[in-house]
This record gives structure tokens, sequence and C-alpha cells, in this order.
């Protein structure tokens, strides 16, 4: 197969490029583009659980815990599995750039109508931002990979650069957009986060010729006519889909089917599960695979469970750890009660200061020759995982006697988080970058954005049981399933890194 942009010299010279803190220039572009994605998608998720459970008197829809947390799962496993489909558009159609162009219109397009009093723009702004967000999140992430020739040292510290951008919108947009929704209104607070998007849109744009040809074309078969056939045959597929969701939704409107949000979001669970065995029974099983593909293939997919149940703990961030944040900390400093969304900057404040630390550390341990195998970093992000919620359980139990707990509980817990979303996530989305065919770039980054997916539906679910069930068993539960996990993967390091055949 060609690799038509990595022939290009535009590309090369971008790669060359070493002007944003010994990185290609084109890397500032991606960061200040997912910053600001980030700054909308978490300025909307600080405030998303507060907007559906809080009175319709006091500005909210009035959601009871189980459906606000079956909508919240839903909405936060099908932004990440909407990836898998906006890179496989991106292979087949568009190209990377253009994608993370529409992706970003649709996602300010959905906050705006969030904007709108109506449930039913409530529910129209969720599908938009569903669908921007799967076009743009794994997309930029490929292009990020695309910046750095094979074997180039600097990919791994690339990528926790561009994390930091990540973890800098999120840390941003909880203070702002959380004081205007809890001062002025959640409304306005989702508006403030288009806004954000916007601006990167623009920056975006205006920042496109430091990237040189990266991500600007569809993979290429290497014969213009299967090309065509190729992007004719996925725009059938796409209008296909788009087709069959329409009808859904005006039979859903009509009343002739009935749709509840936990029939979708348990419907969700199963879709989620039978997606992930076709996408890897293919992938290792399939012709056309060589066989180095397939055992690199088989490598995701330890990684792609790890990070799933990683995700599963993490994402309660804008869920139960939110609840508890509002109902069970005591927020008062100084006379002055902080809005609970505040707490949904601790974390990305801790990965904004530990970013730079943990790219010098896996720089200086790869001089040495002893940096960790992508799965031993994983394990380690697991066992942070299962810390950060085994901490909070002595908390639970002075909640439930009915004591509002100080904030230091869940300052602990993000701190835990962060280390482990540190030692997993822009590795992650390195590893998919290294370990993907050419021919399917876009497409395996998706793969990696379905385990949080599944992650995020796993912590909908988990919030959907904050009131009907002990918060000690909860939080202690979701630690044991965690540190499981872990071991788990302890044992089965030396064989995925054999299965990685030669990639670190």
């Amino acid at each position: 197969m060609a690799d038509r942009p990595n022939l290009d010299p535009s590309l090369e010279a971008a790669r060359a490029d070493r002007s944003f803190f010994g990185h290609p220039r084109g890397l500032a572009t991606l960061f200040f583009t997912e910053m600001w994605e980030r700054f909308s998608y978490y300025g909307m998720r600080a405030l998303l659980i507060y907007y559906m459970t809080h009175k319709i008197s006091e500005g909210g829809l009035g959601f009871r815990d189980s459906k606000a947390g079956s909508v919240y799962g839903l909405y936060t496993a099908m932004v990440y599995l909407l990836c898998l489909g906006g890179g496989w558009v991106a292979d087949r159609i568009t190209g990377q750039r253009r994608a993370v162009l529409i992706g970003g219109v649709f996602i300010a397009a959905g906050e705006f109508c969030l904007v709108a009093p109506a449930e039913t723009s409530f529910y129209a702004g969720l599908v938009l931002l569903m669908m921007g967000t799967g076009l743009l999140k794994g997309n930029v992430s490929t292009i990020v990979g695309q910046l750095y020739a094979p074997g180039d040292p600097r990919r791994d510290s690339g990528f926790s650069l561009f994390y930091m951008g990540i973890n800098l919108g999120a840390l941003i947009s909880p203070i702002i957009c959380g004081y205007v929704g809890d001062r002025y209104g959640w409304r306005l607070g989702f508006g403030v986060a288009g806004v954000g998007m916007l601006a990167g849109l623009v920056q975006y744009v205006l920042g496109g010729r430091y990237l040189g040809s990266a991500g600007l074309h569809p993979a290429s078969t290497g014969d213009a006519v299967a090309d065509r056939l190729q992007k004719r045959n996925a725009a059938l597929v796409v209008g296909g889909g788009l087709s069959v969701f329409a009808i859904l939704a005006v039979l859903g409107a009509t009343g002739t089917i009935e749709f509840t949000a936990t029939s979708i979001s348990n419907g969700l669970g199963w879709g989620l599960l039978v997606i992930a065995v076709v996408v890897f029974s293919w992938l290792i099983f399939g012709k056309g695979w060589s066989l180095e593909e397939r055992k690199r293939s088989a490598a995701v997919f330890v990684l792609f469970v790890a990070a799933s149940l990683f995700w599963a703990s993490f994402e309660q961030a804008g869920s139960t750890l939110s609840l508890f944040a509002e109902r069970s900390t005591n927020r008062n400093v100084l006379g002055f009660v902080f809005p609970a969304s505040w707490f949904q900057n601790v974390e990305a404040t801790f990965v904004v200061a530990l970013a730079p630390v943990f790219a010098w550390l896996w720089l200086a341990l790869a001089r040495r020759r002893a940096e960790p195998s992508s799965p031993t970093k994983f394990a380690l992000a697991l066992f942070f995982g299962g810390f950060a919620f085994l901490i909070l359980v002595p908390a639970a139990l002075m909640a439930a006697r009915g004591t509002q707990v100080a904030l230091w509980w869940l300052i602990g817990t993000y701190l835990l988080q962060a280390l482990g979303e540190l030692s997993l996530s822009p590795v992650g989305l390195s590893a998919m970058s290294k370990l993907a065919p050419a021919r399917a770039a876009g497409f395996m980054m998706g793969i990696w954005f379905l385990s949080n997916s599944i992650g995020n539906w796993l912590a909908g679910k988990a919030a959907s049981f904050y009131s009907s069930v002990p918060l000690p068993t909860l939080f202690g539960t979701v630690a044991a399933f965690t540190f499981a996990a872990a071991i788990a993967l302890v044992i089965l390091i030396k064989p995925t890194v054999r299965l990685m055949s030669g990639v670190k």
C-alpha cells in the first residue's frame, strides 16, 4: 500500500521542525485544538450531572439519580464509541484534518443546543456532541502520531506534552463554566463551553500550515480507481447509518417505539461488547492482515481491556465523585462555599503539573534503556486507580453517618487518579500510533477510544447505584475490581510485550 503522506516533502519538513520545545511546531496547533475541545467537553461535563439532577425550579431537568446516571453513562460512552466511526470515516472519506474541522463545528452546535430550555434540544445537543467528538477526538491524536517519523524518540514525550494540552483545557473549564453555571444558570455555562470550541476551531484553521500534509488525505490503496470505490462505499454506509438513526428518532418521537434512558443504556452495554468482539476478531483472525499485524492487534486487545477497566473507575469523576462532592463534602473555605463542579479541575491541575515530569521521566529512562514497557505502565495505572477508590472507603463511612467530610479525601483521590492517567492515557495514545497498520491508523485510534466508551458506560452504571447501594460498598467494589485487573495484567506483561513485535 502506498503511504502517500509519508512521502510528501511538506510532512518531512514539519517533522524536522523543533521549534515547539524541541518538537514540531504543528504539535502546538494540535495542542491548542485539543485544549479547547477539552475545555468544551469538561466544561459541559462538570455541569451535566448537576443539570440533570437538580429540580426544574432550580433550573435543572429534575431527573432521578438512576436516570441521570444512565443518561450520563450513555452520553460519555457514545462520545468515545463514535471515535471508532470517526476514525473509519477519516481513513476512507475525509482524511483526519477535515474530520477534526467538521467535528469541531458539530461540538460547538451541540453546546449551543444545550442553552435552549427544552428537553428535546437537550437530547439533540447531546447527539451533536457525540458525533462531533467522535470525529475530532481520535483523529487529532492520529495527526499527532503522523508528525513523528517511525523510530523518532520524541514520540512518547510529544504525546505527553499533547496530553498536557488536554488537561490544561480540563483544568480551566470547570472553574469558568462551573462558576457561570452555578451562579447564573447551567445552560449559560454550556454556552461558555461552546464559545471555547469556536476558539479552538479558529486556532486550528490558522495553524494548519504547520502540519504539512499530516492527516490531509484518506488512506490510499495505491490504486486511484479502488480509492474512489472505497470512498463511495464508505459514504453509502455513513448515509445508511444516519438514515437508520433518523428513522428510530422519528419512531421514538411519535411514540411508535418507547425508549427510556435505562433501556437504551442497557442496550448500549451489550452493543459495546458485541462491537469489541467483532472488531478484535476481525483484526486478529480476519483475512488480509500479516502475522505481525495480527500479533500487534492481540497486544492491543490486552491493553484495550486494561484501559477499559481503568476508565471505569477514573471516569466516575464526573458522576459518582461529583455527587459525593456536592452532597457529602465540606466545600466551605474561609467562608466561601465554592461550586462542587470546581472539584473537576483538581485532577487536571495535578496532570498539568506532572505531565512534564512524566515526559522527562520516560525520556530519561529511555536513554538508560530502562523505560518500562507499555503493559507495565498500564498495570501501574490500574494500581493507582484502585488506591484512589480505596482511600475513599473511610470517607464514605463518615458520610454515611451524616458527616460532611473534608475536601482532602477527594483531593487525594484525584492525585492518585492523575498518576494513573499519566501512566496510561498518553502511553496508550502513543502505543496505538505505533502498533496500528498504516492503512487503518484512524480506525485503530478509534479502537483506543472504544475502551474509553466501555469505561464511561461502566462509570455511568456505577453512578446509577449511588442512591441505592451503600457508598462504602460501592467505592470498595470499584477498588477491588481495579486491583484485580492490575494483578491480571502484571501476569500478562511478558506475553504482551512479545506480541508487540519489537515495539516498546
